[in-house]
């Protein structure tokens, strides 16, 4: 099991809660042949003792990922829930979501030509499905609408600026 352990957390960035979840699903798989029971959990506690697992560290991580991808702090709030991440190891990371919340909005409008920087005037029916698309990216209703309202714009940085405020 320590084997796995080493191999899994060599190859993989990874939290406490999935290198768990791998191990129980290898020992059931496999079956368990020793005369001890297997503890998967001391084996994870070793492994975050030892510094080979940091949670906060890939929690923070994660986020900046997700943010430079254009994603919200919604859809990184998602993530901590997927991998695991308690909620004492995401200060650093929803600190960076908070910091880069204007970038990464204006990044997926840049990527999907949105608001400021479409070619043309979107119409009522287009407008709507670009706001759905922003908050299902994980951001702020009134954020999304803003951007959607600012004029046409070819600079991210006065885009970002006119979000910040307005």
């Amino acid at each position: 099991m320590r084997e796995l352990a080493f191999s899994y957390v060599a190859r993989f960035a990874t939290t406490r809660a999935r290198l768990g979840t791998y191990l129980g699903r290898k020992l059931r798989e496999r079956g368990w042949n020793d005369t001890q029971p297997a503890d998967p959990a001391a084996l994870v506690a070793q492994m975050a003792d030892r510094g080979y697992i940091d949670d906060a560290g890939y929690a923070t991580m994660k986020a900046g990922s997700l943010l430079r991808r254009g994603y919200g702090k919604r859809r990184v709030a998602n993530m901590y829930y997927a991998d695991g991440i308690e909620e004492g190891d995401r200060r650093e990371a929803d600190e960076l979501c908070e910091a880069e919340r204007i970038s990464a909005i204006v990044a997926l409008a840049r990527r999907r030509h949105f608001g400021p920087f479409a070619d043309s005037a979107p119409d009522d029916k287009l407008r709507q499905r670009q706001l759905a698309t922003l908050i299902r990216a994980g951001h702020e209703f009134g954020l999304a609408k803003r951007l959607l309202d600012l004029a046409r714009e070819g600079d991210e940085t006065r885009v970002a600026q006119r979000l910040m405020e307005g």
